[in-house]
């Protein structure tokens, strides 16, 4: 399997060295006339603040629009999903009152559906966010297949009926302790956090939390991966699907 990191041209990385970057990342301009398998818009922790407030919103806004045409299928998480929906959609920014952090039950409701194949009727995935994603207001404003909902959190799973755009608004991606992690770093920086719901066992942050999700993030992925690119990618990536023009 061959990836291609991009990074946004001219955000400076708190995080991660720019030698790093400079190494192992590319910038739009080097692959704007390419044509890709599959394309994964990470999350950002940028919940509460507005896209044009974003200083690299215009390149991301540019790169989504670009998938439409050089990506077979485009995987937004969390906050990609927020910028998506805008961009695709133009669905505003939904925020909630309080962040939801925790590990939460959902429920299957297209278990037929190709992303949704071999899930359970319910299963655990963690979040954490500020975004709120109503189911009512994806099924309102977007033609999107809504495959997995939860009580607490909203639309979890949702696609486009031809599965070149897919939503998950969660973290099937966590590892068990990144909740915890990121619970303690919120703590020492003096912001009170809520402990993350059902994740801690008995609610006792000493202890060490367990994975309840990993089955389903590594099924959720290689189900993307196998019906949503491979199956649909053309073996010649310059041979694009005309509907796409």
């Amino acid at each position: 399997m061959d990836i291609q990191l991009l990074r946004i041209s001219h955000h400076e990385s708190k995080n991660t060295p720019k030698a790093h970057l400079d190494a192992f990342y590319c910038d739009f301009e080097e692959i704007r006339e390419q044509n890709f398998d599959g394309l994964v818009i990470t999350g950002a922790p940028l919940g509460l603040v507005d896209f044009n407030d974003v200083n690299y919103w215009p390149e991301l806004d540019e790169i989504i629009r670009w998938s439409q045409t050089h990506v077979t299928s485009t995987l937004f998480v969390c906050w990609a999903v927020q910028a998506g929906l805008n961009t695709l959609y133009n669905i505003p920014k939904q925020t909630l009152s309080e962040k939801l952090s925790g590990v939460y039950r959902h429920t299957t409701l297209m278990p037929h559906a190709l992303l949704t194949r071999g899930f359970d009727g319910q299963f655990f995935a963690p979040h954490s966010r500020n975004a709120d994603f109503p189911e009512s207001m994806i099924r309102d404003h977007a033609d999107l297949d809504i495959l997995a909902v939860s009580e607490e959190a909203g639309a979890y799973l949702f696609a486009s009926k031809d599965k070149r755009q897919v939503y998950v608004t969660g973290h099937a991606e966590y590892d068990a302790d990144t909740l915890a992690n990121e619970y303690w770093r919120d703590a020492d920086a003096g912001l009170a956090p809520e402990l993350p719901v059902n994740y801690f066992p008995g609610d006792d942050p000493q202890q060490t939390p367990v994975s309840s999700w990993r089955g389903h993030g590594h099924l959720l992925y290689s189900n993307w991966l196998n019906y949503c690119v491979y199956q649909i990618t053309p073996f010649d990536l310059s041979i694009m699907n005309p509907s796409r023009d």
